[in-house]
């Protein structure tokens, strides 16, 4: 039996009726507690002689409000410790905790509640709906969650007016460029106002100026809203606009630390935002 019961509302941020899940939800990351922690992560694809380990017995925290940029060459586990944290793949080994509740205790629904509740996703390729205008595809997770239509309208508005594309709410995504159709995602992600945005090469199908555009946003949302951001690339102009740098090699993390010459928003405000915060 599910361990899910209807929200009252107002209550953890959601709209009525919707479904929460009481061990993830009450739960807090206190002091000393990290937002998100890897313990012995291990993942392995398939069996006997064609097995291959993707990750060997990762570790690693993260704090809510960080800006992290995981690297690495292809194959060294970047994208399968993205896929585990969203919660769209499961270790062979190891345990994974969030907000201070181990993910694998969660049931299947527990689970798709919490990518639904507390993770925005953002992909390389924009995964819009081509038939589908701009604001309906914002409104996208909403609709999974059983919104009315006026809050669904009211939110995906608010979203796309953060992204700077209000304006382009009716436009088809093959009305938009690749830029804004990037936005467009990003608002999708963002709707449902996540602790957690997931971001897995989010410009690398951008020129060079729409990519450090994009790179800009996130990093206000990071900065200005509190939203935690993980970030996978392989770029490391890109790279740099994260505030700690994860680099993986062969399935193992080989350093991790802070970034010194984070660039993006202008010295000084990125300063007195981080102090502010």
């Amino acid at each position: 039996m599910s361990s899910a019961r209807t929200n009252p509302v107002g209550i953890l941020g959601l709209q009525a009726g919707e479904e929460v899940n009481p061990l993830v939800d009450t739960a807090e990351a206190g002091p000393g507690v990290p937002l998100i922690r890897l313990r012995g992560i291990g993942k392995t694809y398939g069996q006997g002689e064609t097995a291959f380990q993707a990750l060997k017995g990762v570790d690693l925290d993260i704090a809510a409000g960080e800006f992290v940029a995981i690297m690495g060459p292809s194959g060294s586990g970047k994208s399968t410790t993205m896929n585990i944290l969203g919660g769209l793949d499961q270790p062979s080994s190891g345990r994974y905790w969030f907000r201070g509740v181990e993910v694998q205790s969660l049931a299947r629904d527990e689970r798709a509640r919490l990518r639904r509740r507390y993770f925005g996703f953002v992909f390389q390729g924009f995964n819009l709906l081509a038939r589908t205008s701009a604001l309906e595809n914002v409104e996208l997770p909403l609709v999974y969650r059983g919104e009315p239509a006026v809050a669904r309208h009211a939110a995906a508005q608010r979203a796309l007016e953060q992204v700077g594309l209000l304006s382009w709410a009716g436009h088809l995504p093959s009305e938009l460029s690749g830029g804004q159709q990037q936005r467009v995602a990003i608002a999708r992600a963002i709707v449902t106002q996540p602790q957690v945005l997931l971001a897995d090469e989010p410009t690398g199908n951008l020129d060079s100026q729409r990519g450090h555009e994009i790179m800009e946003l996130i990093q206000r949302l990071n900065l200005e809203q509190g939203i935690t951001v993980l970030m996978v690339t392989h770029e490391v102009d890109i790279a740099a606009y994260a505030g700690r740098i994860v680099r993986f090699v062969d399935g193992r993390i080989a350093s991790d630390g802070p970034n010194p010459d984070r660039v993006g928003l202008p010295p000084a405000r990125l300063a007195a935002v981080t102090e502010a915060r």
